[in-house]
């Protein structure tokens, strides 16, 4: 068999490591703003998971797959050790990463998402529909695309997130991603496998205190597997609490980040 490619990635800064791991129908560029400020310290790395962004397109999104993926890309640019940042589908992807190869992990922190399952495909189905139903031969703009996908997603925001998937070429605007493979792999993308071990080293778990993702329940998971865990809540976010409420996220983690070199 073939080996997959590496993960594309983007890398900017100089100091420890840092990886940052992406959610659902997002790429590294997702967090360029916070790379900017963090690789002022830090050597930042934002990797395309499979599936997403530039990076390859295959059908197996089962979690130890995609960490698989993040590990052979350490393995290339030679990085024993990493700290490891995860949001959404990117932070299940860091929480299975540290707990099948723990000594590659030297802290972790996952915002707004928790290591159990989430039974939530009849909120991202109707954006993949809409997606696959767009008209793209009829798309001149992004103004074009969004105001057509606007009945079926009417939150802007949201639009514009899904927008950034939209690519011209030389035939026309085409998505990107893999809408029928991102369909198909739904329940993978909000399964948690189930580990028999723990990560001990330092984490943080970052949450929007608007958001239903990190419950009681999830949270009494979190202390199972990553017993030495801290969770803290930024106020005034949702789920997409790194965007909602940016200063807030940075200033969290850049204190957890500080009190590992103290």
């Amino acid at each position: 068999m073939s080996q997959q490619p590496l993960l594309h990635y983007s890398r900017q800064g100089q100091g420890q490591p840092l990886v940052i791991l992406h959610g659902l129908f997002g790429s590294g560029s997702n967090w360029g703003s916070h790379a900017k400020w963090l690789a002022e310290r830090y050597d930042v790395i934002l990797p395309d998971l499979r599936n997403h962004g530039r990076s390859f397109h295959a059908p197996d999104m089962a979690y130890p797959t995609m960490a698989g993926d993040v590990l052979r890309l350490l393995d290339a640019l030679e990085l024993e050790s990493v700290l490891l940042l995860g949001h959404s589908m990117g932070g299940k992807t860091a929480m299975t990463l540290a707990l099948q190869a723990p000594q590659r992990v030297r802290a972790l922190v996952v915002a707004d998402i928790a290591p159990i399952p989430y039974r939530r495909g009849n909120g991202h189905r109707p954006l993949i529909a809409a997606m696959r139903q767009l008209d793209l031969s009829q798309v001149r703009s992004r103004t074009d695309a969004s105001n057509a996908l606007a009945d079926a997603i009417p939150s802007p925001s949201v639009r514009q997130f899904l927008l950034t998937n939209l690519q011209r070429g030389a035939a026309g605007y085409y998505w990107r991603i893999p809408l029928d493979i991102l369909a198909d792999q739904l329940e993978a993308i909000e399964d948690f496998p189930d580990f028999p071990g723990t990560f001990t080293q330092p984490t943080l778990f970052l949450y929007g205190e608007a958001s239903d993702y990190v419950t009681a329940d999830a949270q009494d998971a979190i202390r199972r597997y990553f017993p030495n865990a801290r969770l803290h809540g930024i106020a005034g976010a949702g789920h997409w609490l790194h965007a909602e409420q940016p200063q807030a996220f940075v200033s969290a983690l850049g204190d957890f980040l500080d009190r590992l070199t103290a």
